[in-house]
C-alpha cells in the first residue's frame, strides 16, 4: 500500500440506541502488538459492559493485518460491519473498540449493525485525519548558525523535522517523501544548503506533506 488515511489523535464518542449506550474509542496504532495491548486495557476499563466489540487494520512488517470481533453479539453484527467501514474509507493503522452497555431492549440484527456502524462513523467524523505514505527518516548534522536556514528550507519543501538534539552540532531527524529526498541530496551536494553530514535511517510510513 503506497498511502492510506489514518487519524492524528485518539478520539471517543458516545451514542444511545433504545437505552443501550455505545461508547466508541478510536485509536491510532502502529502494529498488532499495540492493538492487542489496547484491547486488553479497554476491556479491563469497561469490564462491567455487556460487550467490547473491535475491528482494526494495521500495516505490520509490510503486511496489512485485519481483525474483527463481535464479542458475544450475534455473528456479523458488530466487528465485521466496522471493519468494512475502515476498508471502504481506506483507513488503516486504526483500532476501533465499541463498548455496549445493554439498556434492556433488544435491537435485532439490523439494529445492532446500524448502532455499531453509527458509533464508528461518529468517531471517524470527530477525528482529524492525515495521509500516511512511504518515505524515509534521515539524520542531519548542522552547525548552530545554519539551523534557522535549514528550518526555513524544510518548511519551504514540505519536510518534517521530527526530532532535534543540541550536541556539539545540531542533530535533526527529518522525515520526507522519496522524491523530496532526491532534491535534498542534490541540494546538499551542490551546497545549496549547508549541512555537515547526512545519514539515511529507516524507510517507514510518514505523514504526507500538504503542498
Amino acid at each position: 500500500m503506497e498511502e492510506f488515511v489514518t487519524i492524528k489523535e485518539n478520539v471517543q464518542t458516545e451514542i444511545t440506541e433504545k437505552k443501550s449506550k455505545f461508547i466508541a474509542n478510536l485509536f491510532y496504532i502502529e502494529n498488532v502488538e499495540e492493538a492487542e495491548k489496547l484491547i486488553k486495557q479497554t476491556k479491563k476499563k469497561y469490564h462491567d459492559a455487556k460487550h467490547n466489540c473491535i475491528a482494526y487494520r494495521v500495516i505490520d512488517k509490510g503486511q496489512m493485518i485485519e481483525k474483527s470481533s463481535d464479542d458475544g453479539e450475534p455473528s456479523g453484527t458488530a466487528g465485521q460491519p466496522m471493519l468494512s467501514i475502515l476498508q471502504k474509507n481506506n483507513l488503516s493503522n486504526i483500532l476501533v473498540i465499541v463498548t455496549r452497555y445493554f439498556g434492556g431492549i433488544l435491537l435485532g440484527t439490523g439494529g445492532l449493525v446500524r448502532a455499531y456502524s453509527n458509533s464508528l462513523l461518529s468517531a471517524i467524523e470527530k477525528s482529524e485525519k492525515e495521509i500516511k505514505c512511504l518515505g524515509q527518516e534521515i539524520l542531519v548534522e548542522l552547525d548552530y548558525n545554519e539551523f534557522e536556514n535549514f528550518k526555513y528550507y524544510c518548511k519551504k519543501n514540505g519536510i518534517n523535522i521530527i526530532k532535534v538534539e543540541y550536541q556539539e552540532y545540531i542533530e535533526c531527524i527529518i522525515s520526507l517523501e522519496f522524491h523530496k529526498k532526491e532534491k535534498l541530496m542534490e541540494d546538499y551536494e551542490r551546497k545549496n544548503i549547508v549541512i555537515k553530514n547526512i545519514k539515511e535511517l529507516s524507510i517507514k510510513y510518514i505523514t504526507k506533506s500538504i503542498e
